[in-house]
C-alpha cells in the first residue's frame, strides 16, 4: 500500500468516490503515483479505507475514463505515464470526433461514415423486436453471459462457415461494436511500453485506444497492395509486436484493399516472427463488384483475431459487432468484456439472431449496397468529369474516397474554408500517428444523398481554387 496508505476521505459532501478518485488523482499528478505503478487491488484498498468494494471500483473507474489509469485484465489497474505524446494523439483525436460530429443540420456532411438515417430498416426491426417480446416476455430483458446469446453465436457462427472461416461457438465473443471490440483486446493484450504496429494512415479512434493503454505505435505505409511488407519485416527484424492492427477491406481513411498475395505474405510473417493480427472489418460487405476475402479466412493457425461490425451496414446506435478470439487469449478477452460492460444488451441480441435468421439482414445489406453505389457512382462520375483536379484512388467498395490535394495545400486549412461554406470533411492529418500528412482530405458518402454530392464537390473545388491562389 506505499504511497496511498495516508489517504483521507470525508464521510460527508462529496461521495466518497469521488474523494478517492481526486486523491489518487492528485498523487498521479504529483509523481507520488509513478507510471506503471499498480495501484491496490480493490478488496485490500476497500478494506483498509473501511469502505466497500463498488466505491474503489468507482474510483477507479474514473481514473480510467480521465486517462489516469489503466487496467490489464487478470492483473489490476496501474497509474497511466503522462506523456508529452499522449497530449498530440488527444488533439488529433479532438480533430477528428469535431469533423464526425459537426452539429450543422443543414450542412453537406462528407465526415460522417455513419449510414444514412433515411436507409435504415426501421420498419422490419420494428416487427423483430415485437415478436421477440411477445416470445421471450421479461427474459428478453435479462444479462446474457459473457460471451453473448447463444443462439445468436450459433447463427452467427453458421454465417462464418459458409464465408469459408473455421471456427467455433467457443471461438465467438458478442461485443457492443467496433470500438469496444478494439477496446477490450487492447485491455486483454496490451501492457504498458507494448509495441504495435498498424498501417499509415490508420483509424483515428483505434490510435486512440492504443495510445491510452500506454502502447508505443509503430506505423507501416499502406499501399494500393496492403501494408507494406518489406518495410514491416524490416521492423519485425528489429522489433517484437503484441499484435498488428489492419483493415484488410476498403481500409480507413484510404479505401485500399489487400491483394491476396499481401494476405498470404501477413499470415506468414505472424507465424515467423510470433504475433497476432487484428482484422477490424467495418465494411467488407459493402462491395460493388467483388466480395473481398478476408485475412481470417487465411488463418489456420490462430493468429488472426477478427472484430466484425454491422455499424456501417446496419444501424450503428444498435452497438452489435462479434469477435473471433483464438482459445489462449478467451479468458482474457471475457474478463476484459465483463469490465467493459458486463454484456451486450440482451434484447437486442435476441431480435438481431431473429433478424439474421428470418434472411432480413442479407435483404437489408443487397438493398444498401445498391443504394451506395449509386452514390459512388454520383461521386467518381462527378470528379472525372467536371472537378478532374482530384488526384483520388477508386476503391471497390466502401463509403468514401482519399483525395490527395494539390502540392503545399493543407487538410486542416481547407477543412476550415470548407465549414465556413456550410461542408464538412475529414482532414487527412487526423488519420496519422506520427509525422502527419496534410496533405489529403477523406471524403464520405454515407450520408450525403446524389444531389449533395455534386454540390459539396463543387463548393470544394472553389475552396482548393481559393487557397491555392488559381
Amino acid at each position: 500500500m506505499k504511497h496511498t496508505a495516508a489517504l483521507h476521505l470525508e464521510r460527508c459532501g462529496e461521495p466518497i468516490y469521488v474523494q478517492l478518485y481526486m486523491e489518487l488523482k492528485k498523487r498521479i499528478e504529483s509523481g507520488e503515483l509513478s507510471d506503471s505503478q499498480k495501484l491496490p487491488p480493490i478488496r485490500k484498498m476497500a478494506k483498509s479505507l473501511n469502505v466497500n468494494n463498488v466505491t474503489v471500483i468507482n474510483a477507479y473507474k474514473l481514473l480510467e475514463r480521465n486517462g489516469y489509469a489503466y487496467s490489464r485484465a487478470g492483473s489490476g489497474v496501474y497509474v497511466m505515464a503522462r506523456r508529452a505524446g499522449n497530449i498530440q494523439v488527444d488533439q488529433k483525436y479532438d480533430m477528428y470526433l469535431k469533423s464526425q460530429m459537426a452539429d450543422r443540420a443543414d450542412a453537406i456532411d462528407f465526415a460522417k461514415s455513419s449510414p444514412d438515417p433515411k436507409l435504415f430498416p426501421v420498419s422490419d426491426f420494428k416487427a423483430i423486436l415485437n415478436e421477440v417480446l411477445d416470445r421471450d416476455l421479461g427474459y428478453a430483458f435479462e444479462y446474457t453471459e459473457v460471451k453473448g446469446y447463444k443462439p445468436l453465436r450459433e447463427c452467427i457462427l453458421d454465417m462464418l462457415c459458409r464465408n469459408g472461416i473455421e471456427c467455433r461457438i467457443e471461438d465467438i465473443q458478442i461485443i457492443s461494436g467496433a470500438q469496444q471490440g478494439i477496446d477490450i483486446v487492447a485491455k486483454a493484450m496490451v501492457d504498458y511500453n507494448d509495441i504495435i504496429i498498424t498501417e499509415r494512415p490508420t483509424y483515428t479512434g483505434a490510435i486512440a485506444v492504443f495510445k491510452s493503454r500506454g502502447a508505443d505505435i509503430i506505423d507501416i505505409p499502406i499501399t494500393q497492395e496492403g501494408i507494406d511488407c518489406f518495410k514491416l519485416e524490416s521492423v519485425l527484424k528489429e522489433q517484437s509486436p503484441k499484435f498488428i492492427y489492419v483493415m484488410s477491406s476498403f481500409q480507413n481513411p484510404t479505401g485500399f484493399s489487400y491483394s491476396e498475395e499481401t494476405k498470404e505474405r501477413l499470415i506468414y510473417l505472424a507465424g515467423k516472427y510470433d504475433f497476432y493480427i487484428i482484422e477490424d472489418d467495418y465494411l467488407s460487405d459493402l462491395y460493388y463488384f467483388e466480395k473481398p476475402k478476408l485475412l481470417k479466412q487465411y488463418d489456420k493457425n490462430d493468429r488472426v483475431i477478427l472484430i466484425k461490425s454491422f455499424s456501417k451496414i446496419f444501424m450503428p446506435g444498435m452497438r452489435i459487432g462479434f469477435l473471433i478470439v483464438p482459445p489462449k487469449l478467451q479468458s482474457r478477452v471475457a474478463a476484459a468484456k465483463q469490465l467493459s460492460d458486463i454484456s451486450t444488451s440482451g434484447l437486442i441480441q435476441r431480435a438481431f439472431d431473429m433478424y439474421i435468421r428470418n434472411n432480413l439482414l442479407d435483404r437489408h445489406i443487397k438493398s444498401i449496397r445498391q443504394k451506395y453505389y449509386e452514390r459512388y457512382n454520383t461521386a467518381i462520375q462527378y470528379i472525372d468529369g467536371s472537378i478532374k483536379k482530384f488526384d483520388y484512388y477508386k476503391p471497390g467498395g466502401g463509403v468514401h474516397l482519399w483525395i490527395k490535394l494539390p502540392e503545399g495545400l493543407s487538410s486542416n486549412m481547407l477543412y476550415s474554408e470548407c465549414l465556413m461554406k456550410n461542408v464538412i470533411i475529414s482532414p487527412g492529418s487526423t488519420f496519422f500517428i506520427n509525422r502527419p500528412e496534410h496533405g489529403y482530405i477523406r471524403l464520405s458518402f454515407a450520408s450525403t444523398g446524389p444531389m449533395d454530392i455534386k454540390k459539396g464537390l463543387d463548393i470544394i473545388s472553389d475552396a482548393i481554387e481559393k487557397l491555392s491562389g488559381e
